[in-house]
């Protein structure tokens, strides 16, 4: 009996790699159940079980380079070649390409907004505060003209509903919620804690706006008040200036560990550190570009039942009380000796963690996809 042909899905993005967790872990292993997947994105090691996914990725580039521009004519050549029925970008870079593709193979085009491009300009030191309302104008005015072409947006926060206006009605938030831990890619291992140190995580993007070096600062505090503290700084850092900073900080704190930094660290190494630690650290100081935002850490931490010492954010505050899963801290009013008696007598995760999972999602994105082929 003959094969029916399964229709094709492309996800691209310039700057994420081929094992990005949102494109390929969460969009990409979903959508192989049903369709021939296929990625794009610059070189990264597949997870293992991904053979049912095709990955295409891209020689390395600069962030700000010649190449940078090139790797997008690259990345059409591979949509033109795959010519894919649906065609996922990832990123607001590829939204002329979606317009060329969509010209020439007459795919269905959907838009997955994983930040708030233009305010992230803004309010991040990326570009020169002279070029940031320009360059964030011009984005936003892409992100306009793109409700011409695009068939429908993904938004990766619940916040964009009003944020962003350029969606219209043709949206459906799918959140950076966690594959549950028997599903997720790779195979988790045992939670062990070794009782001569605590050990807390700082986990994800590496940067000012991320709140790496409050971080630094807490774990410095509570490290001098009990030496069995110990901090793994595990993402990475695309900014060149604030990688310099973090490692001249860490120049004098032996009890703090960087992992990654100048390269990538594969998700699955990430979430087996998330198992192994005793508290994670969510410190994201206040940024109208992440107001209204719910970091992936923070549902990846909720998901394999890590406490946290979180920032007083009242959204993420209010999404942990309900599972008693954090000691929040006022970054401004730190006090040392309250915070490390609560990690040390807190009674975490009372009541199991819902509504945190990726599977929950799932439903939405099929839908999505079925309309927009029908």
């Amino acid at each position: 009996m003959q094969e029916i042909k399964k229709r094709r899905i492309v996800l691209a993005s310039l700057l994420k790699p081929v094992n990005d967790t949102r494109m390929f872990e969460k969009l990409g292993v979903s959508l192989a159940r049903e369709y021939d997947v296929h990625v794009i994105g610059y070189e990264g090691p597949l997870p293992a079980g991904a053979s049912s996914i095709s990955a295409h990725p891209l020689k390395p580039f600069g962030r700000i380079s010649v190449a940078r521009v090139l790797r997008v004519f690259t990345v059409l050549g591979i949509v033109l070649r795959l010519r894919p029925q649906v065609l996922i970008i990832c990123t607001h870079e590829l939204l002329w390409v979606s317009l060329v593709a969509k010209a020439f193979t007459g795919c269905r085009v959907i838009y997955d907004v994983q930040e708030n491009y233009a305010l992230n300009i803004l309010h991040s030191p990326t570009f020169a505060p002279p070029l940031r309302p320009l360059i964030a104008g011009l984005v936003r005015t892409k992100e306009r003209l793109s409700k011409l072409w695009i068939s429908f947006y993904f938004l990766a926060e619940a916040g964009y509903e009003n944020e962003l206006h350029f969606p219209g009605t043709r949206q459906v938030v799918l959140e950076n919620k966690v594959r549950s831990p028997h599903t997720a890619v790779g195979r988790p291992v045992p939670k062990q804690s070794e009782r001569d140190t605590i050990q807390l995580l700082f986990s994800g993007t590496l940067a000012e706006t991320t709140g790496v070096f409050i971080a630094l600062d807490v774990a410095s505090k509570l490290h001098a008040l009990d030496h069995r503290i110990r901090l793994l700084i595990m993402g990475y850092c695309s900014h060149g200036a604030t990688f310099r900073k973090l490692q001249a900080s860490l120049a004098d704190k032996p009890f703090v560990t960087l992992q990654g930094g100048d390269r990538l660290v594969p998700h699955t190494t990430i979430l087996e550190a998330i198992q192994a630690a005793d508290f994670g650290i969510v410190s994201y100081p206040p940024n109208p570009s992440t107001a209204h935002s719910t970091p992936t850490k923070l549902y990846e931490y909720l998901a394999y039942r890590l406490p946290m010492l979180l920032i007083d954010h009242p959204e993420w505050m209010s999404l942990c009380d309900r599972y008693r899963a954090a000691v929040t801290f006022d970054p401004g009013n730190f006090d040392a000796h309250a915070i490390l008696g609560a990690l040390k007598t807190g009674s975490f995760y009372t009541v199991p963690p819902y509504n945190v999972y990726w599977e929950e999602e799932e439903n939405k994105l099929f839908k999505v996809v079925g309309d927009v082929l029908a």
